[in-house]
């Protein structure tokens, strides 16, 4: 009994104190993006709308990133063809695109930094996974916005992404994107049958592969076999406490991804190794700074008593 009240008082506190963490974050980076001046180092701000929106919702999500004055943005549309060109599928259609980002390049070492300013629109992607996936398409050092005025999946908010760097003479390539978008769906669709704190996990998970396969190769000198793969998957699984919970259905989903994954330059990559050191920081960040915050607050001896109660409680109706 003593593991499975530890589990419980575990997983209570992570649901409560991430999402605190959470919303804590969401108010600390409001300002992260200075509309008000312009970076002289990668010029204005980027400002990619869904192509899908009204004249009067381009505003409202513009308001939504704090852009006072749309003149201190470079703004343009990401349609359907965008769609298909940097990711490699869709109808082509423009009328879907509705999710938008507002990008700025920052100094070499800062990292990628994601901040989804409407979380309660953006039903399926989390900051981290966009992170996760904007890294493996090669985005650096860049902190980025993501918003909806409405529910959408955000599954294709990299798009604007991708279409800000090469509105700004970076780009990148095809390969790595559409591997990148490939890693989005996957995390995502695995994340749907995780808590908040597994979800973290999943993305640490991820950069452990990563940083594994690319070590891997750095000391043979060739890719990982599927084998190899497999064994890097489930010994990062089980690192991050998902052995048990991301099935074996989802780890081949898992092989799949990084077979694709080991075949673009991202393996190789110094600047990829460089933004997963940078990713792993914030996440160990977060899982440490939610428990730290609830021993601080009381919460875990007053989630630790209410268990304890009803356990006695429990025990007294069985006698």
């Amino acid at each position: 009994m003593n593991k499975w009240f530890s589990k419980m008082v575990k997983t209570t506190i992570a649901a409560s104190t991430l999402g605190m963490a959470a919303v804590g974050t969401a108010e600390s980076v409001d300002a992260q993006i200075n509309t008000s001046v312009v970076d002289e180092a990668w010029g204005k701000p980027t400002f990619v709308y869904g192509g899908g929106l009204s004249e009067a919702q381009i505003s409202e999500t513009a308001d939504l990133f704090g852009i006072d004055d749309r003149a201190n943005v470079e703004e343009m549309p990401a349609t359907g063809e965008d769609l298909q060109t940097y990711l490699g599928y869709g109808s082509g259609s423009t009328s879907s695109m509705i999710s938008s980002v507002l990008v700025q390049r920052e100094g070499e070492g800062e990292g990628v930094e994601v901040m989804v300013e409407t979380p309660e629109n953006i039903t399926k992607i989390t900051e981290e996974q966009y992170m996760n996936a904007a890294i493996t398409a090669g985005v650096e050092d860049a902190t980025i916005m993501v918003g909806s005025i409405r529910p959408v999946t955000g599954e294709s908010a990299l798009t604007g992404v991708y279409k800000a760097f090469d509105a700004n003479g970076e780009t990148l390539e095809k390969e790595r994107m559409e591997v990148a978008q490939q890693e989005l769906e996957t995390t995502s669709d695995i994340s749907e049958e995780l808590d908040e704190e597994q979800s973290v996990q999943l993305d640490q998970a991820m950069v452990d592969i990563k940083r594994e396969l690319a070590e891997l190769k750095e000391q043979v000198g060739e890719l990982a076999t599927r084998e190899d793969i497999e064994r890097i998957i489930n010994e990062a699984l089980e690192k991050n406490s998902l052995q048990n919970i991301v099935s074996q259905e989802q780890v081949n989903q898992l092989v799949i991804l990084f077979e694709n994954y080991q075949q673009t330059s991202a393996i190789d990559s110094q600047a990829v190794k460089a933004q997963l050191e940078n990713l792993a920081g914030d996440l160990q960040d977060r899982l440490g700074a939610a428990w730290q915050s609830a021993e601080e607050s009381g919460l875990t001896d007053r989630i630790a008593q209410f268990f304890s109660e009803l356990w006695q409680t429990l025990v007294g109706l069985f006698n």
